[in-house]
């Protein structure tokens, strides 16, 4: 008789503490994220399992350890299951006041940092979020920022555009189509008016351009913003169908099917997680 797989579980909620945009806690037994992008940094940590994801292009692994994971704003990556029992993860989304862009690059080199005391620093403010005491977190966090900046600053990559791949042909226009999409999420833009304001005559010179450099291409990394925004306004208590439609897609049907692939979890049932 085969083994029933625990049910996957997502708790979500934004705190009262400046400089963490989102907690979440998750159990995924099947989900596979696809690549994508966050406008905050991911710090995580592993309670069960293994995980695998991908990081500008190079894939990573892991299993539970004192391995802390950072994953950088703006740089494309995915994840995935690797074993039947899935795994179990803690994260929390930490603004640019927390870390600055400027260490994009050293997080990019290392993604996986081996620190026990890290480690434990950032179960504590796990610990503190969950009993809602925002004077312990923010004292917390103080820790866990001094302990990240001590590691990523020695190696904070100079000359570099971040989130681009290195400096591959056309980077520059790429990062101009992102300030373009990141300035207009919900509205969204035409690739024609896109190529209009940029001065390009080949819409596909943008694609290409934008996939090299962010390795996602242009649509899909605007649906990653779409859907970060509407976590953000399901979690301050908007409703689905009214988030879905603020956040740029065409109705509550649209923002599921995305939202489920990103997240693993439907939006009502995401928002309803942080008043559990």
């Amino acid at each position: 008789m085969a083994a029933i797989r625990p049910r996957s579980t997502v708790s979500a909620w934004q705190p009262s503490v400046p400089g963490i945009a989102e907690v979440f806690h998750a159990r995924f037994t099947e989900h596979a994220y696809p690549a994508h992008v966050h406008d905050t940094w991911a710090l995580m940590i592993l309670d069960g399992g293994r995980v695998d994801f991908a990081l500008d292009g190079e894939r990573h692994g892991l299993g539970v350890s004192d391995v802390v994971v950072l994953l950088p704003p703006g740089v494309s990556h995915d994840g995935r299951t690797v074993t039947e029992a899935g795994f179990r993860k803690r994260v929390l989304y930490l603004d640019a006041s927390v870390l600055p862009e400027r260490l994009t690059g050293a997080a990019v080199d290392t993604p996986l940092l081996a620190d026990a005391a890290l480690r434990e620093r950032v179960h504590g403010l796990h610990l503190a979020l969950a009993e809602r005491d925002p004077f312990e977190a923010q004292s917390r966090l103080a820790f866990v920022r001094e302990r990240l900046h001590r590691r990523l600053a020695g190696r904070a990559a100079e000359g570099q555009v971040p989130g681009v791949s290195g400096q591959v042909p056309g980077a520059r226009v790429a990062v101009r189509l992102r300030e373009l999409l990141d300035a207009r999420v919900p509205e969204g833009i035409t690739l024609g008016e896109a190529a209009a304001e940029l001065g390009y005559p080949h819409p596909t010179h943008l694609i290409r351009s934008f996939t090299a450099a962010y390795g996602l291409p242009p649509h899909a990394y605007l649906t990653g913003r779409r859907v970060g925004l509407a976590r953000r306004l399901l979690l301050a208590g908007v409703r689905p169908a009214e988030a879905a439609v603020a956040a740029g897609f065409y109705d509550q049907a649209h923002l599921t099917r995305h939202f489920g692939r990103h997240v693993g979890i439907s939006p009502a049932r995401f928002a309803r997680s942080g008043r559990l």
